[in-house]
């Protein structure tokens, strides 16, 4: 069990798959022990599957525990509802960059103290650019990150931009906020946000309720 628990410590696996009975002891005092670690997912795979079996070891701290036999697809659907469980109760409630704060959850834009009135659309346009960290987004980018359907007129997000810097910029013909990347698209110009908000740095807050929340 020492050499596993090495073996754990180097790699930090985000998920760990083990059995209850392991060659070099128990494993669920190894659960136990990865649960006290405090960051992966355990499911157990197990012989033993009597009720006493199965509760002793999601009490040990496994967050799944299945019994065999079993099959592949149902594995497989096991750890792909484990895995999304982490990332949505994981995803930030809110994006802050500067005077600029994105509510995720209510789905609203607060800048420099006032609530923007967003479209549903000019909304997820925001978030995708803001997702980008900087980086300049395409036209075709952004319609297939943004955008519910799909839709092939590149010009239809040059329409959107306009209506949202008209919302988000102190001066529309002038943008700071969204830029325009010549030959390549529109980027989020994250640097200004900050400078103007005296230097914080992006943050997000984390909630649990986001997980029944959608971007789009």
């Amino acid at each position: 069990m020492v050499r596993t628990r090495d073996v754990f410590q180097n790699r930090q696996p985000d998920l760990v798959i083990l059995d209850s009975q392991l060659p070099d002891g128990d494993g669920v005092e190894l659960c136990k022990w990865l649960h006290n670690q405090g960051q992966p997912l355990i499911m157990i795979l197990s012989a033993c599957n009597s009720e006493t079996d199965i509760v002793t070891g999601l009490r040990a701290g496994a967050d799944d525990y299945m019994t065999k036999p079993f099959g592949m697809q149902e594995f497989l659907a096991r750890i792909e509802a484990l895995t999304r469980r982490v990332r949505l109760m994981s995803a930030p409630a809110s994006l802050t960059y500067g005077d600029l704060n994105i509510d995720l959850v209510q789905r609203r834009v607060n800048f420099r103290g006032d609530y923007i009135d967003l479209t549903p659309q000019e909304f997820s346009l925001l978030y995708v650019l803001t997702q980008a960290a900087g980086a300049p987004l395409s036209r075709t980018d952004l319609l297939r990150r943004a955008w519910p359907d799909a839709i092939d007129n590149p010009r239809t997000v040059d329409t959107h931009i306009l209506s949202l810097r008209k919302k988000i910029e102190v001066d529309p013909r002038q943008p700071n906020i969204i830029q325009t990347v010549r030959n390549v698209g529109y980027r989020f110009n994250v640097e200004r946000l900050l400078v103007e908000g005296n230097g914080h740095t992006p943050s997000s807050r984390v909630s649990p309720s986001l997980a029944s929340s959608s971007l789009r």
